[in-house]
């Protein structure tokens, strides 16, 4: 059966699926088959037992954290002294001073503009040796600015 998820309480690792027939359904996180957590809206597609849903897949093949994970780390790779890769995330004013010290910093022989550079790569590593799932909770919902 097709569905989406209502709601997901991270703490009691308990949500509810409402089906296309206009069903409700419980889960726990021990019925979740797919690799991210659940994401309220997401569509699933699941089995049914009683009032419980079982064997929960995301329809998705690729997260919405995975793929921002990605774009994200390509950002701050090419772009990053430009705080493209903040202004991606949603960060405007950490992508707004990255920016300024990364331009004003020529005035200054260039070494701020070299520090943004150093910071932004160390950022890029940082995206990429995170898994999807803790990308998302730190940068994505924790809203966790630098580093």
């Amino acid at each position: 059966m097709k569905g989406k998820i209502l709601e997901f309480n991270g703490d009691t690792r308990k949500g509810l699926i409402s089906a296309e027939d206009g069903s409700r359904y419980n889960f726990a996180i021990d019925q979740w088959k797919s690799a991210s957590l659940p994401k309220v809206g997401g569509r699933v597609d699941f089995s049914v037992n009683g009032n419980d849903a079982e064997a929960i897949f995301a329809e998705s093949g690729v997260s919405a954290g995975a793929s921002k994970k990605i774009a994200a780390a390509l950002f701050a790779f090419f772009l990053g002294s430009f705080g493209a890769h903040k202004f991606y995330l949603g960060y405007t004013k950490q992508g707004v001073i990255m920016l300024l010290v990364f331009l004003f910093g020529f005035i200054l022989l260039g070494i701020p503009s070299m520090i943004i550079g150093i910071i932004a790569f160390v950022e890029f590593i940082l995206y990429l040796v995170k898994s999807d799932e803790e990308f998302e909770k730190t940068y994505v919902e924790g809203r966790k600015p630098w580093f």
